[in-house]
């Protein structure tokens, strides 16, 4: 008992750090958050032709995106969702710069009843670091 009182600020350290290497490896599944990499999402687009949404910002998508992508960004998704009903039962790639804002894109489109909503983890970094196509 004396070493835990004694070490209290370290082993609290310890316990908190963690929790939060799990919750950064399990927080997207316990959000409902499918990620892919690039070749999961090039596997989804080539093979199932799966839509490819493009929730970053205009400047941002002009700058470059995958080809074929639709923008909407992240801030107009709840006000646009009808325009993706379509895609309610396809392959859903969701993109943004890093894999963030399309996290959150997955969720809201899962609340939706999106069935195959996919993050591409690591967005467009990861996309452009695997040297795959973009436009502009």
């Amino acid at each position: 008992m004396q070493f835990i009182t004694s070490n209290f600020f370290p082993i609290s350290l310890a316990l908190m750090s963690g929790v939060m290497i799990i919750w950064s490896m399990l927080g997207s599944r316990v959000r409902g958050i499918k990620d892919v990499d690039t070749n999961a999402a090039l596997q989804l687009i080539n093979h199932k032709n799966a839509f490819i949404l493009d929730v970053r910002e205009p400047a941002e998508f002009k700058a470059g995106h995958i080809l074929n992508a639709q923008l909407i960004p992240l801030g107009k998704l709840k006000e646009r969702m009808g325009e993706l009903a379509k895609y309610k039962d396809k392959p859903v790639v969701v993109v943004c710069r890093s894999g963030n804002r399309s996290g959150n894109a997955c969720v809201a489109l899962g609340k939706n009843e999106f069935t195959q909503a996919y993050n591409l983890a690591g967005g467009m970094m990861a996309w452009q670091k695997a040297n795959l196509p973009t436009q502009k």
